[in-house]
């Protein structure tokens, strides 16, 4: 298998963004960066959650910590393609991800049908096992992807920019491998931008942005789908608290 990093920590800022701003902001520092190991491509995630939705809604909550589970993968899977089991927390503005690389077969049969992969039992898996108990039952929630393009600095590969468009979600048949089929649920003028980075940010990149009217916003798209999904299903209001526990190391 490829060699892929498996732990991040990180700032991510993301803007929604015009096509249009889009192809200004490509053409104003586009000479700088380059596509990543997946350039385009559709990412392919299913999230887990509890019955009551319960990392979600905490989520939405925005309290200073939160956390994900999900398998992501890349281009309509079959079993033996590449996948990631993936935590991804959140505590005060700083993105850690810690993930393990499977095929894309044995982490659907390990999260979705309980059957731990045959691989070493390594710290970040057994991190994953402790969530799953901590929360309980967790299960498939939503089958979820988009459209990226995906970029880093030609000078640092650590500051990276991704530009997501046409998200779609399903909230039954969670195998990534039956395709992209789904609701759509983002405007189709509209792009999602995350830029990821272990530092401040370069000049060029703060003063491109402010040329063209770019700002911080917030957006999630499990979020976003999950209130898609409770307006259409009528899912029940929980008022649940924040939840506060210390991070695995």
């Amino acid at each position: 298998m490829e060699n892929f990093k498996m732990t991040f920590a990180r700032y991510e800022k993301k803007y929604v963004i015009t096509r249009a701003q889009k192809a200004k902001l490509l053409a104003l520092i586009g000479s700088r960066l380059i596509p990543d190991a997946y350039g385009e491509s559709t990412v392919c995630n299913i999230y887990f959650d509890t019955p009551d939705y319960r990392l979600i809604r905490t989520s939405i909550e925005k309290p200073v910590f939160k956390e994900k589970l999900r398998i992501r993968a890349y281009n309509f899977p079959d079993r033996q393609s590449n996948a990631f089991v993936e935590i991804k927390r959140k505590s005060d503005g700083v993105v850690y991800k810690r993930r393990v690389l499977m095929p894309y077969g044995q982490a659907h049969d390990y999260l979705c049908e309980d059957v731990h992969p045959e691989t070493e039992h390594s710290q970040i898996l057994r991190e994953i096992d402790y969530l799953r108990s901590f929360y309980g039952d967790v299960q498939p929630a939503v089958a979820l992807f988009y459209d990226r393009m995906a970029y880093y600095w030609q000078e640092n590969e650590e500051l990276r920019l991704t530009f997501d468009s046409n998200v779609r979600y399903r909230c039954e048949n969670f195998d990534l491998s039956c395709g992209d089929r789904g609701a759509v649920n983002i405007s189709g003028e509209q792009i999602i931008l995350e830029i990821k980075l272990a530092d401040a940010f370069p000049l060029w990149l703060s003063s491109a942005l402010d040329s063209l009217g770019i700002y911080p916003g917030s957006f999630s798209k499990y979020g976003a789908a999950f209130q898609d999904m409770q307006q259409k299903r009528k899912l029940p209001e929980v008022q649940l608290p924040y939840l506060h526990r210390v991070m695995t190391a």
